[in-house]
């Protein structure tokens, strides 16, 4: 009975288990040569990541905050506010015997410019009881553009004071007038007394609100546009490429060479 050799057995025993691990295991440059790599599991950081990223506030929240703050702010000034009344007189300015029709027109201007004069003022406050400087701040005039009339409105935080403020200035300025009214030719009458006005006329509850709400959102968008831009980093992944048909494969950091191995394999079987 022949007995092989030691030395000739061993590369036999050798290339056999080559071929049997090569058919059972596929090696890494096997799997990159057929185009066919594991996706990685997602990690917990990447879980908890995607879970802050649902959980996000939108990022134009100011904008809505800011618009609520400001109606909250308009309807609690309406409501802590100091109310105030306006009240009207009307004075006419009618020509005497000696005077045009055309320059009562001219006259009521006139007398609508220095109806809130320190020494009209004065003479209102004596008869009304007030203090010195009382309706400089308290009373305003105008005369109408196209009819020979001289209005006078009073404001105060209560709508009787307002009308008799409006009164008083109305009289005092009919009694300048006919101080010199030999002079000018014109008399003035009061025609319409000042009467209480029923409501006040500020603050409004609704224009307070949505000035409060305009406010608000201005402040708010110049807000979004005054910070600083998120930019989130992304990293750039490796993109697996199919291979070849010379048995080479590649990705997206370089080409990967599988053919040296698969010679080897041939070489082995």
């Amino acid at each position: 009975m022949s007995k092989a050799a030691p030395g000739k057995a061993a590369p036999a025993f050798e290339h056999t288990t080559a071929r049997r691990s090569a058919r059972t295991s596929p090696s890494a440059d096997q799997e990159a040569a057929t185009g066919t790599v594991p996706a990685p599991a997602p990690t917990s950081a990447a879980a908890a990541a995607a879970a802050r990223g649902a959980r996000r506030v939108p990022g134009w929240w100011p904008l809505p905050l800011c618009a609520v703050l400001g109606a909250l702010g308009g309807a609690g000034y309406a409501t802590v506010a100091e109310p105030r009344y306006e009240a009207t007189s009307y004075v006419l300015v009618s020509p005497g015997p000696r005077a045009e029709a055309a320059s009562a027109l001219g006259y009521a201007q006139a007398y609508g410019k220095i109806a809130t004069d320190a020494f009209v003022l004065g003479a209102a406050e004596t008869r009304a009881g007030l203090p010195r400087g009382a309706l400089r701040s308290r009373v305003r005039a105008g005369a109408s553009p196209d009819a020979p009339m001289v209005r006078i409105t009073g404001s105060a935080p209560r709508a009787q004071d307002a009308a008799d403020y409006a009164d008083a200035v109305a009289r005092a300025l009919t009694g300048t007038a006919h101080k010199s009214a030999e002079k000018t030719g014109v008399r003035l009458t009061v025609v319409s007394r000042a009467a209480p006005s029923q409501g006040p006329v500020s603050p409004s509850l609704p224009i307070a609100v949505a000035v409060g709400v305009s406010a608000g959102g201005l402040l708010g968008g110049m807000a979004l546009l005054a910070r600083p831009q998120r930019r989130a980093a992304t990293a750039a992944a490796a993109v697996p490429v199919p291979a070849s048909g010379d048995g080479t494969a590649a990705t997206a950091d370089g080409p990967a060479q599988a053919g040296p191995r698969t010679a080897e394999l041939e070489d082995a079987r």
